[in-house]
């Protein structure tokens, strides 16, 4: 189901057009405000209809267009029918911010993590890239002005994991090595691939953070968190560089978080 919030009757082509996986709730949600504040045009994606409307109302009237289109990253059918959404609401596409993701269950050892949670873990994180970037590379390349930019989000997780963590830091890692390989390939079409990793972004995922979180010594303790805000300035930061430049991989994390030293 898609639904359009139209704040200005641009011509096609005026504003850059932006697709945010995962755009309902947290960094998604950060970084698809981030985009319509600054007057991108933005294809809001998530399973869930009413928070990406709740998204599309956070964002300041006077900015960019939103479409939220309902799907699930892990269908092939789903990606195929938000890029072609996409494609007929806007022409062209400029931005896909590669966003949704799952930890899947928190504190399981490997031992006892059922098959069926790895693969849901695989299939979004990394299936789900996977077929999203495809889907945006094809429109790239055909496109009239060639190019455009994928921002992967990866993690701290993707170089350094957490306990009893498996199924996301083996995805995470994997993510890193399909941004290397879609960066080498979208070079002679103008397409710029780049990763963000980001640590301790206070959204919902990391609310029990502050509580305490499992360290590899087997204690657990409180962790600082950075404001998501951050972490959306950052993505536009990259999103607006020329194609010319790009910025391959960026880590955000909050300061004092245990990452280089973890463990």
């Amino acid at each position: 189901m898609n639904t359009a919030r139209t704040t200005d009757e641009e011509p096609a082509g005026a504003r850059k057009v932006a697709v945010v996986t995962g755009a309902g709730s947290g960094i998604g949600r950060a970084v698809a405000v981030e985009l319509l504040t600054a007057g991108w045009s933005v294809a809001l994606a998530g399973r869930r209809p009413e928070p990406l409307a709740q998204t599309a109302a956070a964002a300041p009237s006077g900015g960019g267009t939103a479409l939220t289109v309902r799907a699930d990253v892990s269908r092939p059918e789903d990606v195929a029918a938000l890029f072609g959404a996409v494609r007929d609401r806007f022409g062209r596409l400029d931005l896909l911010f590669n966003n949704a993701g799952t930890f899947g269950p928190g504190g399981v050892p490997v031992e006892e993590l059922p098959y069926e949670a790895w693969r849901h873990v695989v299939d979004t994180n990394l299936n789900g890239a996977f077929l999203c970037a495809q889907a945006a590379y094809r429109q790239m390349k055909e496109q009239d002005p060639q190019g455009g930019r994928i921002i992967n989000n990866g993690s701290i997780s993707a170089h350094t994991p957490r306990p009893h963590s498996v199924a996301y830091t083996a995805t995470k890692h994997a993510l890193t090595g399909l941004t290397k390989s879609l960066s080498l390939d979208g070079r002679p079409y103008g397409i710029a691939v780049g990763q963000i990793d980001i640590g301790n972004a206070a959204t919902e995922m990391t609310a029990g953070m502050q509580t305490g979180a499992l360290q590899a010594n087997g204690e657990t303790a409180p962790e600082p968190v950075m404001d998501v805000a951050d972490v959306a300035r950052t993505v536009r930061h990259m999103a607006e560089l020329p194609l010319e430049a790009n910025v391959q991989f960026a880590t955000v994390m909050a300061t004092a978080m245990p990452y280089v030293g973890r463990g």
